[in-house]
């Protein structure tokens, strides 16, 4: 029997986020998708919900800490893995350190707004209480396609709307 590496488990949760954001998608959310593991066993997951939950912290992290903390009768989640399909907002990187998360794995970056190494680098501080060590770039190419075909769809069904729209009167 041959031990799986590390590298092929992170392919394999991240393949399983990269399910869950098509589940967001499927709702016209940002497709984000988060699976919590600990010793191989989902603890939590989730994708984005912030419009369809009217909730600006339904993030996929957040969805997936939430459960998690539940199945588990805890807010401390140590010793698990966070897999997400794009780099955390500084939001999300909070509440993985209050919840002592152990590692976490993402796939693209955020450039906009990520905290783990684009914009800021939370993870690398050392004046939080916990540390966590993290691994980017896992199925990166997948992550990105996922968002950038949305984005594209998303902006060609506006295009669309607008053409079809009726004209005001007067211009």
């Amino acid at each position: 029997m041959t031990e799986t590496s590390l590298e092929e488990v992170d392919q394999q949760w991240m393949t399983h986020a990269l399910t869950l954001a098509e589940q967001g998608k499927a709702l016209g959310e940002v497709p984000v998708g988060a699976v919590l593991v600990r010793q191989g066993t989902v603890l939590g997951e989730g994708f984005n919900q912030p419009i369809s939950g009217c909730d600006p912290s339904l993030h996929a992290e957040i969805v997936a800490l939430r459960q998690a903390a539940k199945a588990a009768n805890n807010y401390r989640l140590p010793g698990s893995t966070l897999y997400v399909t794009l780099e955390p907002c500084t939001m999300c990187i909070g509440a993985l350190i209050h919840a002592r998360i152990e590692r976490l794995v993402y796939g693209t970056t955020e450039p906009k707004a990520g905290a783990v190494v684009s914009q800021l680098q939370l993870l690398d501080s050392d004046h939080y209480n916990h540390h966590i060590d993290y691994t980017g770039g896992v199925m990166a190419d997948s992550c990105q396609h996922q968002l950038s075909d949305f984005f594209r769809e998303r902006r060609a069904a506006a295009k669309a709307a607008k053409a079809t729209a009726p004209q005001s009167e007067g211009q």
